[in-house]
């Protein structure tokens, strides 16, 4: 079910609480509300829809990817980014790295590891921070 976006700041500064296995429709409706807007989004965390769960979705070149309780555990290549958010106007610049090492938990909650590269790694790394409260 495609929801609508949340745009309250305050709502969207808290930190989003462990995903589990009861929280997979929220994926689902997550992932259909990513598709409605894929004109001008290609992530989405779980808060911009008013669930605070640490759940994201996002382009993975051309497929749509989903990870529960994502976090990053190895990074390099630092370089400052400007991105814009379908929850709020306007652009800001962001410190972002051209690789990342991602922590997560697959639809069938198993833990996987994996290395993301520049457009995708960025695009996660806005998603995580959507987790951790940070607005960008």
């Amino acid at each position: 079910m495609v929801r609508p976006i949340m745009k309250d700041p305050i709502f969207l500064r808290q930190k989003s609480a462990p995903a589990t296995a009861e929280d997979v429709g929220i994926a689902r409706d997550l992932l259909d509300t990513l598709t409605a807007h894929r004109d001008g989004c290609v992530g989405m965390a779980a808060n911009m829809i008013g669930v605070a769960k640490r759940i994201i979705v996002f382009d993975n070149e051309g497929t749509y990817m989903t990870m529960f309780n994502p976090e990053i555990v190895k990074c390099s290549g630092p370089y400052e980014a400007e991105e814009g958010c379908l929850s709020l106007p306007g652009t800001r610049k962001a410190k972002r790295y051209r690789s990342i090492k991602v922590k997560y938990q697959n639809e069938q909650f198993q833990v996987r590891l994996k290395t993301f590269t520049g457009w995708t790694a960025q695009i996660i790394q806005h998603e995580i921070d959507h987790c951790s409260g940070v607005l960008i």
